[in-house]
């Protein structure tokens, strides 16, 4: 066995048949399959195991979030490599072969992402990787935009948790899910993580999975989406980079969250994002920085001329 395939879920049952049928078609079959259930009181745990014998189920006592569900079926897993895909999503048939491909293909390579298809327009891209700018924006490349495009395998900032493949080895490492993010960033600190200490995030276009989109939490907007993600971005810059790094992107940073929160009034929201600021700020008095060493130097210089590229990125691609 190779592979993982960890779903971790909450009150999911109308997207299960979709994502765990199209597994038991794939190519290949060196992998398993570890559903991690976040307390469910729709029968998700029932429905699999009636219909998925085959699936190995940890039920959790309640919605721990993402990180805690993932992190439950990374320990439980016996591959060297854990693939981890979101409950609302379908995946072509030869998705698990060729994620499996691409990590194994980069040797210094921590995570693979998936070429993400929207589920429901089938000729536009969900996800073709995800950035991290010095405005403290995340965003997904090639959201909204023509399939055909994004079709080269290439370095990443970081790859969505929605479908990317780990190396658990590296895990074991660097650490698994921050469990403090919840939901929202886990994924962008993880990868932001590994460039630390000097991995690689990739991109993998031909391993394809159509995916619904905020299939747990409603909509693309909502408040508890608004306050967590603003929560987990000021925890993730604290945590992730060294204080000078911080006053260096400071003017780049405060243009940022505050255009997103007059982003946010518009819509209604505003209270919700300054509220999660304020959690931000109150977690990240928490002892969680990444220990800083004079041995990744390179790699944090890497990065933030990363985070330059990537504020170019942002508005022109």
């Amino acid at each position: 066995m190779e592979v993982s395939v960890v779903i971790p879920n909450y009150n999911g049952i109308a997207f299960l048949d979709s994502v765990l049928g199209s597994l038991e078609g794939q190519t290949v079959n060196n992998f398993e399959v570890i559903f991690v259930d976040n307390g469910s009181s729709d029968g998700s745990c029932s429905f699999v195991s009636a219909n998925y014998p085959w699936v190995h189920i940890i039920e959790l006592s309640e919605n721990y979030g993402f990180s805690r569900a993932v992190n439950e079926g990374i320990r439980a897993s016996k591959a060297p490599y854990v693939l981890l895909l979101n409950n609302d999503t379908e995946v072509k048939d030869d998705f698990v072969e060729q994620m499996l491909v691409s990590i194994k293909r980069h040797k210094n390579a921590f995570s693979c992402g998936a070429r993400m298809v929207q589920y429901h327009d089938r000729d536009r891209l969900d996800d073709a990787g995800d950035y991290y700018c010095a405005l403290g924006w995340s965003f997904a490349r090639g959201k909204g935009k023509d399939i055909r495009i994004y079709d080269k395998e290439e370095k990443i900032f970081s790859a969505c948790a929605g479908a990317a493949i780990y190396s658990k080895k590296i895990l074991d490492r660097i650490g698994y899910f921050d469990e403090e993010h919840f939901a929202y960033l886990e994924d962008m600190d993880i990868g932001y993580r590994a460039r630390i200490h000097g991995y690689e995030n990739w991109y993998a276009p031909k391993a394809v999975v159509y995916h619904v989109g905020s299939g747990t939490s409603g909509s693309r907007y909502n408040q508890f989406k608004t306050r967590y993600s603003s929560r987990n971005n000021i925890y993730l810059i604290y945590k992730n980079m060294p204080f000078l790094q911080i006053v260096l992107n400071l003017p780049f940073l405060l243009v940022g969250f505050g255009t997103k929160i007059i982003f946010f009034s518009i819509k209604g929201m505003g209270k919700e994002y300054l509220a999660g600021i304020k959690n931000g700020f109150s977690i990240s008095k928490k002892d969680r920085k990444v220990p800083f060493s004079f041995c990744n130097l390179p790699n944090y210089f890497k990065i933030q001329l990363e985070l330059w590229i990537n504020l170019v990125r942002r508005f022109t691609s």
